[in-house]
């Protein structure tokens, strides 16, 4: 099973992708199939987001967690 990447490493995966968009040479192909992995990407990046920033509301005054 594969171990799934951190932010970081999408982020610098996301970057790379943007790089190949950007090059002159790139074809269509090429192009939709970077796009349609980059969406998949940040969609997995969002839930990640979203994941920690649920933890955090969890937070109480006292920096300890709450049970919704």
């Amino acid at each position: 099973m594969a171990k799934e990447q951190t932010l970081d490493q999408s982020f610098e995966k996301l970057e790379e992708m943007i790089g190949k968009l950007e090059q002159e040479d790139i074809s269509l192909e090429e192009s939709f199939k970077l796009y349609k992995e980059g969406m998949k990407l940040i969609k997995s990046c969002n839930d990640k987001i979203d994941k920690v920033e649920k933890e955090v509301l969890k937070l109480n005054e006292n920096g300890e967690l709450d049970e919704f």
